[in-house]
């Protein structure tokens, strides 16, 4: 029994160290820092989407 508690607390901090890495960008300081812009708008067409800048409706920008 202490052995199934013991792979699931592993469990636990495998998939908590991997959601870091899967993080993208959600304010418009780490869109700067990534080189991107935030539009209100589509993305221009030689730029693609990154991520979001304040929430759903503002899109983080960079260049393809």
């Amino acid at each position: 029994m202490r052995l199934h508690h013991l792979l699931l607390v592993l469990f636990f901090v495998v998939l908590s160290a991997g959601s870091g890495f899967t993080h993208g960008v959600t304010d418009s300081l780490s869109c700067r820092w990534k080189k991107g812009i935030c539009v209100l708008t589509r993305c221009p067409g030689t730029m693609r989407q990154i991520g979001t800048c304040f929430g759903p409706p503002v899109k983080c920008c960079r260049l393809k």
